[in-house]
């Protein structure tokens, strides 16, 4: 790791008045959460599928997002109501989120919670073009698809009430097991596991 005045030739994250963004490739990403205001008004929260997959009622409900990513899908659930925890392990893209290591989070967790998510990062698909800019450059960060039974065990442990797992359509269910019920879109699905 450098400190430069300037991008690097490869992957660099950039701090400046903006705030922190990854730039690299050709490519720039920053989160954005202004830009998701649009999936969480005007009765549009409860179409999305993460939130039709979580299902739980309640007050005071808590949930762990364990692969926080850019935490768009945490900023989902907390719309709902969730207060929302955001693990992220990759320690770049941890600095654009400003978090932590969600397997070592998880498994010295404490309190209580209603749902854990997991997002692991779906294998490369061929077509490049199809992959949005931000996973073209957090897939150069890190290999997809990297300790995802550690993260699944880890969450077991934790003992939530439900694991909501985001898979490709077509892919095999997370560590082999099979969900309590399953939630299916055009690309993806949600394993949902009761515990």
């Amino acid at each position: 790791v450098s400190i430069m005045d300037k991008p690097g030739e490869h992957l660099t994250v950039m701090f400046d008045s903006r705030g922190v963004s990854l730039t690299g490739y050709g490519l720039t990403y920053q989160g954005d959460f202004e830009g998701m205001l649009h999936r969480v008004t005007n009765g549009r929260l409860s179409h999305e599928m993460l939130v039709r997959a979580v299902k739980t009622e309640g007050e005071h409900l808590k949930a762990i997002d364990a692969t926080a990513g850019m935490g768009e899908d945490g900023f989902l659930l907390a719309a709902y109501g969730y207060e929302v925890t955001l693990y992220e392990q990759n320690p770049v893209i941890a600095t654009l989120l400003k978090e932590g290591d969600s397997v070592s989070c998880m498994e010295k967790l404490m309190d209580p919670v209603d749902v854990i998510y997991l997002d692991p990062m779906f294998p490369k698909r061929q077509k490049s073009g199809l992959i949005n800019k931000k996973l073209q450059l957090i897939q150069k960060l890190e290999p997809p698809c990297s300790e995802e039974k550690d993260l699944f065990d880890a969450a077991i442990k934790a003992g939530p009430s439900r694991i909501i797992v985001k898979r490709p359509l077509k892919s095999v269910c997370l560590d082999g097991r099979e969900p309590s019920y399953i939630l299916k879109g055009k690309a993806i699905r949600y394993d949902c596991y009761v515990m």
